[in-house]
C-alpha cells in the first residue's frame, strides 16, 4: 500500500512539474551642428527670441510632444509585442526616459545575428527624425510577413530605435540639451581631449556611451535635418583643416552612403553634394561627434543622415518626406546581411566559441566577434578582393581571400592552439568555458525550480519509505510478541 502511495505521488508531482514549468514559459518572455539654416539665421537678425520660439511653437503643432512620443512607443509595442520590445538607456537632464524600441523576431535574445540602430532628435530643433522613426516602426510591424523586405530585416536583423536622444531639447525648442550643450559635441574626440572628463559629459551622451558598450551594433545612423546629404567618417581633421579626411574604411562608408542616397526620391540628385555623399570633414569638420566615436570606439560604422532641408518643416509635409526616405531607411539596415561578410569563429581544440579579432589587410580597422557566441559581421565595399584574418592570443592566426561580389560571403574560423606559446591559457578557457556553461545552467530559473521540485519529491519519497520500514518492523515485532504469547 505504501509502494501504491509513493507512486501515486511521484506521479502527481511530475505533472505539477509540467504544468509549472509550462506556465513560467508563457510568462518569460551630425547636422552637423556648426549648420545654421538660413531661415532661421534670418528671423534671428529680425525677430526677438520671444517671436523665434513663438514660431518654432507654430511649426511644432502636429508634431507628437514627449507625452504623445511616449504613448506611441508603448502603443506600438502594445500591438507588434511578437516582434518587439521597449527599454530605457537612461534619461535625459529633466529625467525624461530615453525609450528604445528594439524590433526583431526575437527581440531581447542575444543571437549570431547583427544589430542596428537609429538615432532620431539628436538636436531638439531637429524633430523630423523622431516622427519617421515611429513611423518605421509601425511599418515594420504593419508588413512583416508580407513584404520581403520588411520579413528579412525582422528575420535577421536585431534593429534598434531610439527616436528622441534629446527630448529636453526638442521640449524647449532649442538645439542642445536643457543645459544648452550640443549632444553631437559632447563625444570623445580622437584629435582633441576637450571631451575626456566624465563628469562634465551629458547624461544623455553618457547613456548613448554606455548602451553602445553593453550591445555589438554593426552599424547605425542618425537623422538630422537643414541639408539633404548623407555623410560619413572622419568628421573632422588633426589641423582643423576643411578637407576631405578619409577612415580607414573609406570605401565601405562610400558605399553604405551611397546606398542611402540612391534609394531616397532625390538625394542623390543635389547639386550641392556629388551623389547625394559627403565626407564629414570635408563638408565642415566637427569635434566630439557621435559619428567618429562609435567608428573609433564602438566598432560601429555610424552615418549622420540629413533627412530635409528644412529643420522643422511643417507637419503636413511629414508624410512626403517618410515617403522620400522610407525606401532609404530600409535599405540601410538591410545592408548589414546583404552585403559584407559574416561568420562565427571557434577553438579547435574543445569546439567552444572564441571572441577573436578579424582584420582586413590593407585595412587598419579590427573588429572583434561578439564575447558569447563569437559571431562577427564585418562590413566591406563589394565588388572587390579581400584578405580576412581572425587572430587571438594563444590560437595560431588563420587567413582567407574571399570576393565580395552583390552577395554577403559567409565565412567561419577555426582556430587551433598554438603550442609554442608556454603559457596555461588555452586548458583555463576550456575548463571556464566548461564551468561558465554550468554555472549558466544552474543560475537557469526553470532549471533552479525544476530541481527544487525534484528535491522536495525525493525528500518525501524517503519519508514515505522511512515510514514503510517502521511499519514492517513494527508488525514484524507484534507477531513476534504473539508467537512467544502462543509458546
Amino acid at each position: 500500500m505504501a509502494h501504491i502511495n509513493s507512486c501515486l505521488l511521484l506521479f502527481i508531482f511530475i505533472n505539477l512539474l509540467h504544468l509549472f514549468h509550462t506556465a513560467i514559459a508563457r510568462g518569460g518572455q551630425h547636422h552637423h551642428s556648426g549648420f545654421v539654416d538660413k531661415a532661421y539665421a534670418g528671423s534671428g537678425r529680425h525677430l526677438s527670441e520671444e517671436n523665434h520660439l513663438q514660431r518654432l511653437n507654430a511649426l511644432a503643432r502636429g508634431y507628437m510632444t514627449n507625452s504623445d512620443l511616449e504613448k506611441a512607443i508603448k502603443a506600438f509595442h502594445g500591438r507588434c509585442g511578437h516582434i518587439s520590445r521597449t527599454y530605457s538607456i537612461g534619461r535625459s537632464v529633466l529625467g525624461v526616459p530615453l525609450w528604445v524600441m528594439e524590433i526583431s523576431n526575437n527581440p531581447g535574445k542575444e543571437e549570431a545575428k547583427p544589430a542596428f540602430k537609429y538615432i532620431g532628435n539628436v538636436h531638439g530643433d531637429e524633430p523630423v527624425g523622431r516622427e519617421l522613426l515611429i513611423l518605421l516602426a509601425n511599418w515594420l510591424c504593419d508588413n512583416y510577413k508580407k513584404d520581403p523586405l520588411a520579413t528579412l530585416i525582422v528575420d535577421n536583423v536585431h534593429l534598434h530605435i531610439l527616436p528622441s536622444m534629446n527630448p529636453d531639447g526638442y521640449s524647449m525648442r532649442s538645439r542642445g540639451n536643457a543645459n544648452n550643450i550640443d549632444l553631437n559635441r559632447d563625444f570623445p574626440d580622437q584629435f582633441f581631449p576637450m571631451n575626456n572628463d566624465v563628469d562634465e559629459r551629458q547624461p544623455e551622451t553618457k547613456a548613448i556611451m554606455s548602451w553602445i558598450k553593453k550591445t555589438h551594433f554593426t552599424a547605425s545612423a542618425s537623422l538630422h535635418g537643414g541639408a539633404l546629404v548623407a555623410n560619413y567618417p572622419w568628421d573632422g581633421t588633426q589641423d582643423k583643416s576643411k578637407n576631405y579626411y578619409a577612415c580607414p574604411d573609406d570605401e565601405a562608408f562610400r558605399y553604405l552612403a551611397k546606398l542611402y542616397s540612391g534609394s531616397h526620391f532625390n538625394m542623390s540628385r543635389s547639386n550641392e553634394f556629388d551623389s547625394g555623399i559627403t565626407n564629414g570633414a570635408y563638408w565642415y569638420p566637427i569635434y566630439g561627434g557621435m559619428q567618429d566615436w562609435n567608428y573609433i570606439f564602438g566598432g560601429c560604422f555610424e552615418l549622420t543622415l540629413e533627412i530635409s532641408d528644412n529643420k522643422w518643416p511643417p507637419a503636413n509635409e511629414l508624410q512626403m518626406i517618410w515617403n522620400y526616405n522610407k525606401r532609404s531607411m530600409l535599405d540601410l539596415v538591410a545592408s548589414v546581411v546583404k552585403s559584407g561578410v559574416h561568420g562565427r569563429i571557434f577553438s579547435s581544440d574543445c569546439g567552444e566559441p572564441l571572441p577573436a579579432s578579424i582584420v582586413i589587410k590593407d585595412i587598419n580597422y579590427t573588429i572583434k566577434a561578439s564575447e558569447r557566441l563569437a559571431d562577427y559581421h564585418r562590413l566591406l565595399a563589394p565588388g572587390q578582393q579581400y584578405e580576412v584574418t581572425a587572430m587571438m592570443p594563444g590560437y595560431k592566426t588563420r587567413s582567407t581571400t574571399i570576393v565580395m561580389r552583390d552577395k554577403p560571403v559567409t565565412l567561419d574560423f577555426v582556430l587551433e592552439p598554438d603550442i609554442t606559446q608556454a603559457d596555461s591559457f588555452l586548458p583555463i578557457r576550456c575548463n571556464n568555458r566548461g564551468n561558465l556553461n554550468i554555472l549558466e545552467a544552474i543560475s537557469n530559473p526553470h532549471l533552479q525550480i525544476s530541481l527544487t521540485l525534484v528535491l522536495i519529491l525525493a525528500f518525501l519519497c524517503f519519508l514515505m519509505k522511512r515510514k514503510a520500514i517502521v511499519n514492517h518492523f513494527k508488525v514484524r515485532k507484534t507477531i513476534g510478541q504473539r508467537r512467544v504469547s502462543a509458546v
